[in-house]
């Protein structure tokens, strides 16, 4: 009976230890999957609405998987590095057969439902699952290549997010994309570099050696610059008022600068070893300036929808 007790004990930890290796909090970054959605003006349509969720389920799963792979990997690196020593993985609580039947079975399921819905969406995240092999095998060491490929991860969410509902994807959209993901990128590796400079945390990040402080500086500086500048140019071009009905998308920029700020922010604290974007998620200034933009647009984008329901 002990034995059972045992065993049973030992099911719900690596239940559980899965589940954190899953990284549920990262998890937020899969709303991008949605961003299609939103701008078609489809976010009151049942049918689109329920294939943009299920995608954004299916890149839960799969970027989960890519989690756990690279938790495999580096699980001999992380275990000198004073948070990531606690992983499930690293600390040997998760067994390695668990994970990597986990991380196998995540991503066939996720691919499989993919190309059932739409073969472009099987076909994008099979490509996410392919980029991020390399980019944990190789790529990752490679400075800037492997921001490069963590910004291409989000454009392959947006362009899941079209095919499933099968719209257009704005050339403006994806580009605000992938400079914003760049930035939080780069931002990540700012504060890696301090916290390392700081003696604050012994990374085990071999990328970082490439990297430089003050280069880091100003590559952010001109990502936030070019940001903005997209941001503000998709609000105002033509396709975008015509689209919409008015410019008034526009206005919304100073909510773009301000969670930029916030960020900025964020990256120079090196009080811990924790990434800016775990923080990013936490900090109640950067959500609220994410909740106000995203209520904002939501007016802006589906005013004229509600004048004629409300009528």
């Amino acid at each position: 009976m002990s034995d059972d007790l045992k065993r049973e004990g030992q099911s719900k930890g690596n239940i559980g230890d899965l589940i954190r290796s899953m990284r549920p909090i990262q998890w937020v970054k899969n709303v991008f999957v949605l961003a299609p959605l939103v701008f078609a003006k489809q976010l009151n349509e049942r049918d689109p609405l329920l294939r943009s969720c299920l995608v954004f389920g299916l890149f839960c799963l799969v970027s989960s998987s890519v989690y756990l792979l690279n938790d495999i990997k580096d699980r001999a690196l992380d275990a000198r590095h004073p948070v990531k020593k606690y992983r499930p993985i690293a600390s040997g609580r998760l067994p390695l057969p668990v994970a990597s039947g986990a991380m196998l079975l995540f991503s066939c399921v996720s691919i499989a439902l993919g190309f059932w819905l739409n073969p472009m969406v099987g076909l994008t995240l099979a490509s996410y699952v392919v980029l991020n092999i390399f980019y944990t095998y190789g790529l990752k060491r490679i400075a800037y290549l492997d921001i490069a490929c963590i910004a291409s991860g989000f454009l392959l969410r947006v362009a899941a997010g079209g095919f499933a509902i099968d719209v257009h994807l704005s050339i403006w959209l994806l580009l605000c994309t992938f400079m914003l993901a760049s930035l939080l990128g780069l931002g990540k590796r700012k504060h890696e570099l301090q916290s390392v400079t700081n003696q604050q945390s012994s990374s085990t990040r071999a990328v970082l050696v490439h990297y430089q402080s003050h280069h880091i500086d100003w590559v952010l500086r001109i990502a936030a610059f070019v940001t903005t500048g997209l941001y503000i140019a998709y609000t105002i071009s033509p396709s975008t008022v015509g689209q919409f009905g008015s410019s008034y998308l526009v206005w919304t920029a100073p909510f773009v600068l301000l969670g930029l700020w916030r960020y900025f922010v964020l990256v120079g604290r090196v009080t811990d070893a924790q990434s800016p974007t775990d923080t990013m998620v936490r900090d109640p200034i950067f959500v609220t300036n994410i909740l106000l933009w995203a209520i904002v647009v939501g007016l802006i984008v589906y005013w004229q929808r509600l004048m004629s329901v409300m009528g």
